[in-house]
């Protein structure tokens, strides 16, 4: 590969220097290190980088080492003074942005071993000036991990990712670009297409990580719009931009900004409820159990920042236990336990409970749920003791007591026996203690209550209800508490039973398996007819179907002269969804009157609603400060529309709306929330920190204080400001803390050292001044000796051999010849 780019070059050696040398543009330094050479001297109207051209250069990578000369023999071009980092990978710029020369096309596949190449001789006169060396450098594996690639290395919290800005190369040759951006652990990469314009056969795409940190496609050039907005799950998000040569090379610029990662939201346990305070590094998600539930695991959990953040823990369970103790009860559960998963199955044969109620109260226990299998045993006690009076028994065949059973004094005691415990099978006991002069509270399971009297004091009066599906048997719908001396209520609380059939024509409603929530009975047969108005359809939303291999659900469509089924269903299936035609839908239900043989299901749930007959969602509106785009030009089943915010902005909701069976959206519309925090700008080594505010809002300061032998340089203060359009900044850079050169107590201020300087001064005259007067008054009183430094020889262009007998010159008592003889003496 790396021997034909070279000759695709040095054919087009003619068309490719003039024009470099009529735009005086500087050769990008990002071509290959070992087509350097080849170019070499030849580039006297272009610059090579480093060197001098006309024109104003092109904006260009870091500068790579010069080449080497032409006379070397060398396949490699690597610089002595500056060698790459590796033969495959030599790197250059800063650690924010890292243009990177590596890998060959395609990076992913190793070089195969070649034989080695004959060496080509070309005339330079042919060459249009340019001189090549006298022969081109063999191909070697070390070549082809050089072949012409790219790749930009982004740190910084906001960029551009731009192809405009990678060198240009001849044309038909193959191009393979990596940009990846890795920004602060807790912070995503958000990506925003400001344009795309590739040619046929060229391929971009946008990847990101997934938990286990493996490749996660999150766009590719067939959905790649311009405004589009894509977000990495993790600190590191990888643009892949491959081109074949063929034709013009494509161009594409990319904006990307940080954002705030958080955690996924946690699963709710079964029979439990998750509480979430923030989803953001450092929340905390709270779970807590249904009555008669208990958890296994942590309570609490915290969202940990990390690149992809994630909760300090698993999700904890609720499960039901094998026996306990209950101090002071006044309301609650006992439940049948959970079965063991695996093989520990076998396990919890034999539990018993003990419930205690306040002093001077008694229990009502009432069974919510009663399905044993034929060796199960459940018996109630009232009291703790072995001699207790035995308040229900299943052993003994007698029927169960709907109403329930009140203890005889505080205490009661529950004892359950199975060969193995399972979901299928089991009990709910409910309990409620209550004291002298009242009636016990009242339950009603798939219904509710209403009451005169919350305490239920003699003369309270409690109404039912059933929820839909039900419906009210054995018990009236009102009762009374009666008897100031021992108060008891005048009948038996009802219960809500499903129906087996019935005409249903309201808007809405469900349909409950016979019995339900207990199992239904052998030889059912049940037909549920439902009708909408004219100019509506029927949706189901099958909620659960666990129903024997024996045992069938018919649905069918339409009324009953014109009826299609729509389907036939059999055992256990996954909830699913199904809509009729017209406005009439019927539901049947039969089950085998041998059911002992072939076992039984647990039931159905199908709620029902009535639908427009059109086929498509309802359009949603625009939201401010963002966009939508639709996967489907009509909203039909299965449409999705996706809403992204512009910079600075923040989503607030489900991002992605999918149109459902019943022509409704999966959920409501977001909002887009402008961003009113800044990044976490991060920790200064040797320094300690102190934040204004914890989230970082707008207006947010951070002081750094370097610790003792260290001093800070650049702005000790940072403050969170906004910007109008984009996120919030911070106003400067971190500073640094760098060593100390000397302790601060020894060092002089500016004032000090120019005292100092002076005293110098003044010390230094001093000297020359004492030595001056020694020597012209004391040491030679009688001369009139003047130093030559200060007084220079105004006769030193006079040499010994002058005469001076010119009595002219005769001065201070001194002769001409006295001079003369001076002159002598100073010669000597």
């Amino acid at each position: 590969m790396a021997g034909g780019l070279i000759h695709s070059v040095l054919a087009h050696r003619d068309k490719l220097l003039p024009r470099v040398a009529e735009r005086g543009l500087v050769v990008p330094s990002a071509l290959p290190q070992h087509l350097l050479p080849l170019l070499g001297r030849g580039l006297s109207g272009a610059s090579l980088p480093g060197g001098h051209g006309g024109g104003a250069p092109r904006r260009v990578r870091p500068p790579l080492p010069p080449p080497p000369p032409a006379s070397s023999s060398s396949s490699s071009s690597s610089s002595p003074t500056s060698p790459p980092s590796s033969p495959s990978s030599p790197s250059i710029g800063s650690s924010s942005q890292t243009p990177v020369l590596s890998g060959t096309h395609p990076p992913p596949q190793s070089p195969q071993p070649q034989s080695p190449q004959p060496q080509h001789h070309t005339d330079a006169g042919d060459g249009g000036g340019m001189d090549l060396i006298p022969a081109v450098p063999t191909v070697t594996p070390e070549m082809l991990d050089t072949a012409p690639a790219c790749g930009v290395n982004f740190s910084d919290p906001e960029g551009y990712i731009d192809s405009s800005d990678d060198p240009p190369l001849p044309d038909g040759t193959s191009l393979y670009c990596n940009y990846t951006v890795t920004v602060y652990i807790g912070y995503g990469v958000e990506l925003q297409v400001k344009s795309v314009n590739l040619t046929e056969g060229e391929h971009l795409s946008i990847q990101g990580e997934d938990e286990s940190g493996g490749p996660l496609v999150l766009a590719n050039q067939s959905l790649l719009v311009e405004g589009q907005v894509i977000r990495s799950p993790t600190n590191v998000l990888s643009v892949f931009f491959r081109s074949t040569g063929e034709g013009s090379l494509g161009v594409f610029q990319l904006h990307y900004q940080i954002f705030r990662l958080s955690c996924a939201l946690p699963k709710k346990p079964h029979f439990g409820e998750v509480s979430v305070l923030d989803l953001l590094p450092g929340g905390i998600a709270r779970f807590s159990c249904h009555m008669g539930y208990h958890l296994q695991g942590a309570p609490t959990l915290v969202c940990v920042n990390a690149s992809l953040p994630q909760w300090s823990g698993r999700e904890p369970s609720c499960r039901a236990l094998c026996g306990g103790s209950v101090k002071n009860a006044t309301v609650g559960r006992v439940l049948s336990p959970s079965p063991h998963p695996g093989p520990n199955a076998t396990q919890d044969r034999s539990c018993s409970w003990s419930l205690e109620a306040p002093r001077g109260q008694r229990l009502h226990l009432h069974l919510e749920r009663l399905a044993l299998g034929p060796t199960d045993r459940l018996v109630l006690w009232s009291g703790l003791d072995a001699g207790s009076v035995v308040l229900f028994d299943s052993g003994r065949g007698n029927p169960i007591p709907f109403e329930g059973v009140i203890s005889e004094g505080p205490a009661v005691r529950v004892q359950f026996i199975t060969d193995q415990p399972n979901h299928s099978t089991g009990f709910n006991v409910r309990y409620e203690a209550f004291g002298r002069g009242h009636c016990y509270e009242p339950y009603l399971q798939n219904g509710n209550l209403s009451t005169s009297d919350p305490a239920y004091g003699v003369g309270a009066v409690v109404q039912f209800s059933c929820d839909p599906g039900h419906s009210l048997e054995q018990g009236p719908a009102l009762i009374e508490c009666i008897n100031s001396r021992d108060p008891y209520w005048n009948d038996t609380e009802p219960i809500c039973k499903a129906l087996c059939g019935g005409g249903l024509a309201g808007p809405a409603g469900v349909i409950l398996s016979p019995n339900w929530p207990e199992w239904y009975g052998e030889g059912e047969d049940c037909s549920w007819r439902i009708h909408v108005g004219e100019d509506k359809r029927v949706v189901l939303d099958v909620q659960l179907l666990n129903i024997s291999d024996s045992d069938m659900l018919t649905i069918l469509d339409g009324d009953e002269v014109t009826t299609r089924i729509l389907g036939q269903f059999v055992g256990g299936i996954s909830p699913f969804k199904m809509a009729s035609t017209t406005p009439d839908l019927t539901v049947t239900f039969h089950s085998d009157p041998a059911g002992l043989v072939f076992g039984k299901g647990e039931g159905f749930i199908i709620n029902y609603m009535e639908v427009s007959r059109n086929d498509s969602c309802p359009d949603l509106p625009e939201i401010q400060n963002g966009w939508k785009t639709t996967s489907h030009a009509a909203l039909v089943r299965g449409a999705r529309i996706t809403y992204q915010c512009d910079p600075g902005y923040d989503l607030v909701g489900q991002d992605t709306l999918c149109c459902q069976l019943d022509l409704s959206w999966s959920t409501l519309p977001p909002f887009c929330e402008k961003i009113m925090y800044c990044s976490d700008p991060g920790h200064v080594d040797h320094s300690t920190r102190s934040l204004s505010d914890p989230k970082l809002l707008v207006g947010t300061t951070i002081q750094y204080t370097c610790v003792p032998g260290f001093v800070l340089q650049g702005g000790a203060t940072l403050t969170c400001y906004g910007r109008e359009p984009g996120t919030p900044v911070w106003t400067s850079k971190l500073p640094h803390c760098v060593l100390a050169e000397a302790p601060a107590s020894s060092r002089l201020d500016g004032g000090n050292i120019a005292l100092t300087v002076f005293i110098l001064v003044l010390l230094l005259s001093a000297l020359l001044g004492g030595a001056y007067v020694y020597i012209t008054r004391c040491r030679y009183p009688s001369s009139n000796l003047r130093l030559p430094l200060i007084y220079p020889n105004p006769y030193r262009h006079i040499t010994v051999e002058a005469e001076f007998d010119n009595p002219l010159y005769e001065t201070g008592g001194v002769s001409v010849s006295g001079i003369h003889l001076q002159s002598k003496m100073s010669k000597m």
